[in-house]
């Protein structure tokens, strides 16, 4: 079967499995897709080793005839983080662009080493000899919000304004700062070179800063091609070349194509949509990338969900899968906690924003393709062919659907709940008392 095949099966079943859904189970879409196919796959696996069917090496190379790295990191992952950026408003994310910029750098590597660190202290207590620089790997792979995730599940909950701008913003930007990190241990644990710090220094530039430069010299040249037609569907159709050909000139000159999309987005659904495009197509725009964001998003979700086709889990797998969720989680508190104790010194906030920004750091797709880009044969525990690569890939895993089923479904009570206690702190700012206070920033 051809991967164009593959793909086609695959956009039909997760088209089902949603359609199921919205007829019976009423779950979000990503979240309900995510869960049919763990289902699908499990029930697979069961009837493979009881004998009643054996569709497991039919199923298994369906999934595996696709690179996952390459369908998201080389592929969609542009689509998805454009129609991401056509969706923030630029005034609510210059308001937030201190606490972005603070959650998406400082956050992010806080997070990175306290993963690691505490890692390697637990896998010493069981006896496996995972080395300090793959604990941090780890670390780096996991720590960023994944965008896709979060954008698929958060966004669509109507959070208090500026909570969501900082799920969103930072979800945005992380993974673009989140990837240099990653590239710069990933080098460390299996380049041949160590890299210095003038070379670390001149990577995150290259990528991150030339990204967004990029990202907009790339926007600009789209609001200029776009203002000089007045034909609807060129209109639309040229939006299509910034995650195609745009993205994948990015990855050309060696910029970080996910930053460059975000900006380019950001542009385009800020400044052209208002100024360079026809009124059909303006009121059409969000309409066109919603629904190749949710074409796309119900593909890479279902082939999160039947990912586990791939893994072999052994005991320490299963002990280290369990260790890893609540890690991420505390992680992530402390990292949000802390950077909220320097934020509450300018302004007040939502008393939930902690735990919504904690419990909706979700992670996804990208985290597993970054996990699977890790070379095999790097031995663990190799009388029983344990490397590296499994280690951390069963452990994303675990995350990521711990991450996608409970944490996104369960996250609607605690938004609901800010939105009352944002009620509640605008009618305190209507009374004489708090007038003559100090406004909230």
């Amino acid at each position: 079967m051809s991967v164009y095949q593959t793909l086609c099966f695959l956009s039909a079943a997760a088209m089902l499995i949603a359609f199921i859904n919205s007829k019976i189970g009423k779950m979000q879409t990503t979240i309900a897709i995510t869960a049919g196919a763990m289902l699908l796959s499990l029930m697979i696996l069961i009837a493979g080793q009881n004998g009643w069917f054996d569709l497991t090496d039919v199923a298994y190379k369906m999934v595996a005839n696709i690179n996952f790295e390459d369908f998201l990191l080389k592929g969609i992952l542009g689509f998805l983080l454009f129609a991401g950026g056509l969706g923030i408003k630029l005034p609510h994310l210059k308001d937030q662009r201190w606490e972005i910029t603070v959650l998406a750098l400082g956050a992010t590597l806080f997070s990175t080493f306290f993963i690691g660190a505490v890692l390697y202290g637990f896998c010493q207590i069981i006896g496996v000899q995972f080395d300090l620089i793959y604990c941090l790997l780890f670390g780096a792979l996991i720590s960023p919000t994944d965008p896709i995730a979060v954008l698929a599940i958060v966004k669509k909950l109507d959070a208090p304004e500026r909570i969501s701008t900082q799920v969103e913003g930072e979800s945005l930007f992380n993974d673009g700062f989140g990837l240099v990190i990653f590239v710069t241990l990933y080098t460390i644990a299996f380049g041949n070179e160590a890299p210095s710090v003038s070379g670390v220094s001149l990577l995150f530039l290259q990528e991150a800063v030339g990204g967004i430069i990029y990202g907009f010299l790339l926007g600009l040249l789209f609001h200029y091609l776009i203002s000089a037609t007045d034909d609807h569907s060129m209109e639309l159709l040229l939006t299509i070349g910034v995650p195609t050909a745009g993205y994948a000139f990015a990855d050309v000159l060696h910029v970080s194509g996910p930053l460059s999309m975000v900006v380019s987005g950001i542009m385009i659904g800020n400044w052209t949509r208002y100024i360079g495009f026809s009124k059909e197509s303006e009121e059409h725009l969000d309409q066109f990338w919603e629904l190749i964001d949710e074409f796309l998003n119900g593909v890479l979700f279902l082939l999160i969900g039947m990912s586990m086709l791939l893994f072999q889990f052994h005991e320490e797998d299963w002990i280290l899968m369990a260790f890893s969720i609540p890690l991420v989680l505390g992680a992530r508190y402390l990292s949000v906690a802390l950077s909220y104790v320097g934020f509450k010194r300018f302004r007040h906030y939502n008393p939930w924003s902690v735990r919504i920004l904690t419990w909706g750091g979700l992670r996804g797709g990208l985290a597993l393709a970054m996990a699977l880009s890790i070379p095999a044969g790097v031995w663990v525990i190799e009388d029983k062919l344990i490397d590296v690569k499994e280690i951390i890939l069963v452990m994303t895993y675990s995350v990521v659907v711990f991450s996608i089923l409970i944490q996104g479904s369960t996250i609607t009570p605690m938004i609901e709940k800010a939105k009352l206690a944002e009620k509640e702190m605008a009618n305190k700012d209507t009374t004489p008392e708090s007038a003559s206070s100090n406004p909230k920033g």
